[in-house]
């Protein structure tokens, strides 16, 4: 299929572009800035310019170009509207237009993060599936995210199209912007076990999904790493996480200790990929477990580590 991917030049762009030609797709990759596999420069909020890619021959769209929750302190609000709700308005529009059968929508976890969820200190961490709601996205990012996957519900019913609302966990190279307490790689290292995954198993979900989705209606999936815990551990993980981990991963304290690395006291939330490894037979292949398993045998880390990175955009 020739698919046109939004965000070419961006984190995600740059692992998905070579997956979805292994897979025997042709690529034409739209964003603001220049990068190796972005053929068009300018905006999704640019109707006029979407129409014209989207009518040379697009067969399907990935849009997983959008302004993200560090952008926040680049960009004003109008900014998130014009990029993830106009934008995303504008590709579903085209892909009508042109007769598209699918879509493929990349989302965010971040929008079901409420204030008490950021808060934590409920006496249980939070088990997030999809259908997990408690309160509206607590800034700007979230509620544009949650607007634009409303967005694709309402073309879905009135279009039958198929769509894949992928609300990816954390997968960025760069440092947390909020926590500065545990090392980059550290802090990395511990989300594998309730809500990061791997920037090429993020790309690889969206190729499967662009693959299976067919026939599906509009369906939302939670992607992250498979938690090793399971939903009546909720209690311990936020009392107690440690112990938690020492039943699953006997050695992970030691090996953290060789590193000058801890393991987490509490864990506040899961996020649960269950659903697509259900309906779309995707799973992560990076997990906590193959984390232990790199520092057990010396190798190098699975995931990606960069405290420099900057999106493109920011040098365009």
């Amino acid at each position: 299929m020739k698919i046109l991917l939004t965000g070419s030049s961006g984190w995600l762009g740059r692992f998905l572009a070579p997956q979805l030609r292994a897979a025997g797709h042709e690529v034409v990759g739209l964003d603001i800035a220049s990068g190796a596999d972005t053929q068009h420069i300018g905006s999704v909020a640019d109707a006029a310019l979407v129409d014209s890619i989207v009518a040379d021959g697009i067969e399907a769209i990935i849009h997983g170009g959008a302004l993200h929750k560090p952008d926040i302190a680049r960009y004003p609000k109008q900014a998130f509207i014009d990029t993830n709700v106009t934008g995303t308005l504008n590709l579903l529009e085209a892909a009508v237009r042109a007769g598209h059968d699918r879509f493929i929508f990349t989302s965010t976890t971040s929008l079901m993060v409420s204030q008490r969820v950021r808060d934590g200190g409920q006496g249980e961490a939070f088990w997030m599936d999809e259908s997990f709601y408690d309160g509206p996205p607590r800034n700007i990012y979230g509620v544009t995210k949650a607007a634009a996957e409303n967005l694709c519900r309402i073309f879905a019913a009135e279009q039958g199209m198929d769509i894949a609302i992928l609300r990816t966990g954390r997968f960025f190279p760069e440092d947390d912007d909020t926590h500065h307490v545990l090392s980059g790689e550290n802090m990395k290292a511990n989300e594998f076990l309730n809500r990061r995954l791997s920037a090429a198993d993020a790309a690889r979900a969206h190729v499967v999904a662009l693959e299976t989705i067919a026939g599906l209606g509009c369906e939302t999936f939670v992607l992250s790493a498979p938690p090793p815990f399971t939903r009546d551990e909720a209690g311990e993980l936020a009392r107690d996480a440690r112990a938690a981990i020492a039943r699953h991963f006997p050695d992970a304290a030691e090996l953290y200790a060789a590193r000058g690395w801890d393991l987490p006291a509490s864990i506040d939330r899961v996020y649960d990929p269950a659903r697509a490894e259900r309906l779309l037979g995707f799973r992560c292949r990076t997990d906590f477990a193959s984390v232990l398993d790199a520092i057990r045998t010396d190798r190098p880390l699975p995931f990606d580590h960069d405290p420099a990175y900057l999106p493109p955009k920011e040098f365009a």
